[in-house]
């Protein structure tokens, strides 16, 4: 029983905690409110057109579907838009998350403003259906959620030095960044596809990817030789090089350093929004306070000296009324409301590290039948607390690129009075024009640019929010035209709305000199349905789309 509390106290009591990981915490913690901050401020623009009470796919028709379940409609779509789906309530969760973000990032009472960012993410998350289906949503979602229990208390902690960072929270955590890695590596292989098992995987990475940058497409034309080479590290390095978290301090100094120049290659030439950054955070856990001091400016220093063991401990009143000085000095009697005071804060202390201990096992099971889950179909552990955790996103399995794009098509709208001459709508962040280079613009997230490449690997019929925005083109919905870059009829709806599709490459390095073009394309069709709104306000099928299969290679 005695080991057993000494393990207890040594994981989960923050009393205890571990005293020199208070930088690497106090870092953790700001990247993480930058990561949350560049989270909600996308959503602000972004929202109502993706899921507003005239979006694309209307928060209040998922809650309207989901009240029959009854009571169970809340677990089922944990969301503080159960309160109201209105579109002020949305951008007033946007704004709560977005100020609490700030707020994070300037250590003002780091749990409060974790819990807020928390329900507001999930929040979103929750009722964003298909634009919220991404690794990375889960992935923050789990790192808030576990941050709850690494985060000091108190208005104004700065260092925390009082209360270090449970051990148990610093652990799941890096099993959280273990977890994206290894999965990651598990699945590439686990899927089949030839092109990890040959090392072809990374041969048209860089131009297939949701959305590309101007960096990509200059690596793109390395020597297929690094190609090769880089798909064989990847593998490496997400299937054996991180197991080095697991090793002495010195392998785990290493292992942070070569995974943070990797995560940088992959922020120059890819946007995959937030997904890096958080990765980039979560490894800075790996670095000891020893490593990290050089770092911190003398004068910032204060208060760091102070994280030693407690001096004092607090006996019951039962035991005597006394408080032992640990160094060997005589009793000194304690006045009996001070007494109390240390009881109630005894009970606190014990339910706050109780609660810690259930919540942070809970993940960590739920977490671990996941990752067994991938190796082992018929693993014999109960998974009802995995489905318990599941509409919360804070307990996932990752598994990042098991199957390579081989060709990249990009879904186009366009509009027209006459049905002859069409107007394409402008994008803000997808490729487009064949001309403009391909911007850098990650942690920022285009949902609706992102969700329009998942489309195109598809049919129209598996991805109803293209007929759903041709549908709102035709009404010129306000909220939807936002996420354009721009209106080419200049308010007043066209008659006609169609997507197309088309095939793009990078150019070569000749047609880039003598065009001065970033891509080259081909026409596949139209890939949905062409819309106009008849006179009694219903959509009507002007033409069958002309592709609605994925053409062969």
């Amino acid at each position: 029983m005695d080991t057993a509390r000494r393990v207890f106290v040594y994981l989960f009591d923050s009393e205890h905690g571990a005293r020199d990981y208070l930088i690497a915490r106090w870092v953790f913690l700001r990247a993480l409110g930058l990561i949350y901050f560049s989270a909600f401020l996308a959503l602000v623009f972004q929202a109502r057109g993706l899921i507003g009470a005239h979006g694309i796919l209307p928060a209040s028709e998922l809650l309207s579907d989901a009240r029959s379940t009854g009571a169970m409609r809340f677990w089922a779509v944990p969301s503080l838009l159960w309160t109201s789906s209105s579109d002020h309530m949305l951008m007033a969760l946007m704004v709560v998350g977005l100020v609490a973000s700030v707020l994070l990032v300037a250590s003002v009472w780091p749990r409060g403003m974790l819990l807020l960012c928390f329900l507001c993410f999930l929040s979103f998350v929750s009722a964003a259906q298909d634009f919220s289906g991404y690794q990375s949503d889960g992935m923050l979602l789990e790192a808030g959620f576990l941050s709850l229990f690494l985060a000091p208390p108190g208005l104004w902690p700065r260092w925390g030095p009082t209360s270090p960072p449970r051990r148990a929270a610093i652990l799941l955590l890096l099993w959280e960044w273990f977890r994206i890695y290894f999965e990651s590596g598990a699945v590439k292989l686990l899927s089949g596809d030839p092109t990890w098992r040959n090392l072809t995987a990374m041969y048209e990475y860089y131009q297939n990817g949701p959305l590309p940058t101007w960096i990509g497409w200059y690596v793109q034309h390395l020597p297929l030789w690094f190609h090769r080479a880089t798909a064989g590290l990847t593998l490496a390095m997400e299937l054996v090089l991180v197991w080095m978290a697991f090793l002495p301090r010195r392998w785990r100094i290493t292992c942070c350093l070569i995974v943070t120049a990797w995560q940088i290659g992959v922020i120059a030439t890819a946007n995959y929004a937030f997904l890096n950054y958080l990765v980039l955070a979560l490894a800075v856990l790996l670095l000891d306070d020893a490593f990290l001091r050089r770092f911190v400016p003398t004068r910032w220093r204060i208060g760091l000296d102070a994280a030693r063991p407690a001096d004092t401990v607090a006996l019951h009143a039962e035991d005597a009324m006394v408080r032992l000085d640990l160094s060997g000095s005589a009793e000194v009697p304690v006045a009996p409301r001070e007494v109390r005071e240390f009881r109630w804060l005894g009970i606190v202390h014990s339910v706050s590290a109780s609660v810690a201990a259930v919540a942070l096992t809970w993940v960590f099971y739920a977490t671990s039948v996941l990752l067994l889950r991938m190796f082992w179909q018929e693993q014999p552990f109960p998974t009802a607390p995995v489905a318990v955790l599941g509409p919360f996103r804070i307990a996932n399995q990752y598994g990042l690129f098991a199957v390579m794009t081989p060709h990249r098509y990009e879904i186009e709208f366009q509009g027209s009075n006459d049905g002859q001459t069409w107007v394409a709508y402008p994008f803000r962040h997808k490729p487009q024009d064949v001309h403009e280079r391909p911007g850098i613009y990650a942690p920022y997230q285009p949902r609706f640019d992102w969700n329009l490449w998942f489309a195109s690997l598809g049919s129209w019929m598996q991805n109803p929010i293209v007929p759903r925005t041709e549908e709102l083109l035709l009404e010129n919905d306000r909220d939807v035209m936002g996420l354009f870059a721009d209106d080419p009829f200049r308010g007043t709806p066209p008659k006609f709305v169609r997507a197309v599709i088309w095939q793009y490459w990078f150019s070569t390095p000749e047609e880039k000199r003598r065009d001065g073009v970033w891509w080259t394309r081909q026409s596949l069709g139209t890939y949905a349905p062409t819309l106009t709104k008849a006179g009694d306000g219903r959509f009507a099928v002007v033409a069958k789309p002309t592709r609605d299969v994925e053409p062969e290679p």
